[in-house]
C-alpha cells in the first residue's frame, strides 16, 4: 500500500513539472489548430512554426510560473486565442513578457487575459498582424518598475484594437510605421500611447483616463490621431496629448478634459516648411489648454472649441514665437467681443497676452493654488492695472462665438 502510495505522488509530481503543452507543440504539424480544455498548462512555451491554438472554453491558463517569458513566438502565421497567459518573470534586462513575438507576419494575438507578467505583449519585427481584445496588466510594482502594456519595436502594418491596458507602465510605438491603434483603453498607466521616431500611424478613437500622460508623440511625422479622449491625466503636469519634434501631424476631433496640460506643443513642427494641423479638438477644462514650450510656430490650429481652463495658451519660453502660428475659427470662452452681423464670427480678434504677474508660468509649485481665490483676485488685478507690458501671445482673426460640430457629453454616453 505504502508503495502504490508513493508510486502515486510520483506519478503526479511528474505530471505537473512536465511540459506536455510544448511536446504537443513540438510534435504538431505546420497549421494545426490546438483546442485547449480548461486548465493550467505550463508556460515558457516557444511556438517556431505556423501554428493555432485556441481555448475551447474560459479557464484556460498557461502560467510561467514566475520565470522568463510565458509564450515565445518566432514564427509568421500563428494565432493565440481565448487563452489566459500568466506569471512572466520580472526581469526588466530580458523584457520577460506574457507574450514575446519577433520575426512574424499576419499573426494573431485575441481575446487573451494577460496578467501578473512584467510586459504584456512584447512586439517587434513583426508586420501585418492582429492585436484585438486583451485585458493586460502588469506585476503589482510602482509604477516605474512596471512592463510595458504593449510594446512595438520595428513593427509595421499593424492592427492594435479594442485592448484594456490597465496599471501597466506604457504602451509604446517605437520604429514602426502605418500601424492602425483604434478603440483601446488604458487607466492608472504613465503613458496610455508613446510614439518615437514613428511614422504614418492612424491613432482614432481610443479613451485614456487617469494616466501621468494620454498620448505622446516624439521625433515623429506623417500621423493622424482622431477622435480620442484623454481626460484626467493625473499630476501637476499631468498631459493629454503632446507633440516633441513632430512634423506634418493631424489632431482632429480629439477631446482632452481635466488634465493639467491639455495640448503641449515642444518645437514642432520640427522639419522646415512644414506644418501641424490641430483641428475641431475639445479642449475643455485643463488647468493650461495649450502649452508651448520652444521654437513652436507653422502650426494651424483651426475650429478648435477651447473652454472652461484656468489659463487657454501658456508659453513658457520666450522663444516660441508662438503668434507665428496660424490660428484661427476657434471657439473661446474667454472671447469678450461682439458679434453684430450675427454670422458667428467676432467683430474683433480674440487676443491672449502674458502678463508678468502671472507667477506659475515660471514657477511650477505656485501651481497648486490653481483656482484659489488668492490666485483668481491676482489675476484679475494684473489685466485690470498690470505693472508692466504684457507679452502678446497670440490672436485668433475670426473667433467663433458659438460652439459648433459634435458635443463631448453624446460621445461619453
Amino acid at each position: 500500500m505504502l508503495k502504490l502510495l508513493i508510486f502515486t505522488l510520483f506519478l503526479s509530481f511528474t505530471f505537473l513539472k512536465a511540459n506536455l503543452l510544448q511536446e504537443t507543440i513540438d510534435k504538431a504539424k505546420e497549421g494545426s489548430i490546438l483546442k485547449l480544455s480548461k486548465g493550467v498548462y505550463k508556460g515558457s512555451i516557444l511556438i517556431n512554426k505556423p501554428l493555432t491554438i485556441i481555448g475551447k472554453e474560459e479557464g484556460v491558463i498557461i502560467d510561467g510560473e514566475g520565470e522568463g517569458t510565458v509564450v515565445t513566438i518566432k514564427s509568421p502565421y500563428v494565432t493565440l486565442k481565448n487563452l489566459t497567459i500568466q506569471g512572466s518573470g520580472d526581469k526588466h534586462e530580458n523584457i520577460d513578457s506574457g507574450i514575446k513575438i519577433s520575426d512574424s507576419k499576419q499573426s494573431e494575438i485575441s481575446n487573451c487575459i494577460i496578467r501578473d507578467s512584467l510586459f504584456g505583449i512584447d512586439i517587434s519585427t513583426t508586420n501585418n498582424s492582429i492585436f484585438s481584445n486583451n485585458y493586460i496588466t502588469s506585476k503589482k510594482l510602482d509604477l516605474g518598475l512596471r512592463g510595458d502594456g504593449v510594446r512595438l519595436w520595428y513593427s509595421n502594418d499593424n492592427i492594435i484594437t479594442k485592448n484594456k491596458l490597465v496599471k501597466s507602465r506604457d504602451m509604446v510605438v517605437w520604429y514602426s510605421h502605418g500601424n492602425e491603434i483604434s478603440e483601446n483603453f488604458g487607466e492608472y498607466n504613465r503613458y496610455s500611447l508613446h510614439f518615437m521616431y514613428a511614422g504614418k500611424n492612424f491613432v482614432r478613437n481610443n479613451t485614456y483616463q487617469y494616466n501621468s500622460v494620454g498620448i505622446f508623440f516624439m521625433y515623429s511625422k506623417d500621423t493622424i490621431a482622431t477622435g480620442n479622449v484623454v481626460k484626467s491625466s493625473l499630476g501637476t503636469t499631468g498631459m493629454g496629448i503632446g507633440l516633441k519634434d513632430v512634423s506634418n501631424f493631424t489632431l482632429k476631433k480629439n477631446t482632452v478634459i481635466y488634465n493639467a496640460i491639455g495640448i503641449y506643443i515642444d518645437r514642432s513642427p520640427f522639419e522646415p516648411d512644414t506644418n501641424n494641423w490641430i483641428e475641431e479638438n475639445q479642449i475643455l477644462y485643463n488647468s493650461e489648454g495649450i502649452h508651448f514650450h520652444s521654437l513652436s510656430e507653422n502650426n494651424i490650429i483651426k475650429g478648435n472649441y477651447i473652454s472652461g481652463n484656468i489659463e487657454d495658451v501658456v508659453n513658457d519660453s520666450r522663444g516660441a514665437r508662438t503668434y507665428q502660428n496660424e490660428i484661427v475659427g476657434n471657439y473661446w470662452d474667454s472671447y469678450e467681443g461682439f458679434d453684430k452681423n450675427r454670422d458667428n464670427i467676432g467683430d474683433t480678434p480674440h487676443k491672449i497676452y502674458q502678463y508678468a504677474d502671472q507667477l506659475w508660468v515660471y514657477n511650477p509649485t505656485v501651481k497648486f493654488f490653481y483656482g484659489s481665490p488668492v490666485i483668481s483676485l491676482l489675476n484679475f488685478l494684473a489685466k485690470l492695472a498690470p505693472f508692466s507690458e504684457p507679452i502678446f501671445l497670440l490672436q485668433d482673426e475670426k473667433p467663433k462665438l458659438k460652439k459648433q460640430g459634435f458635443n463631448y457629453d453624446k460621445k461619453e454616453q
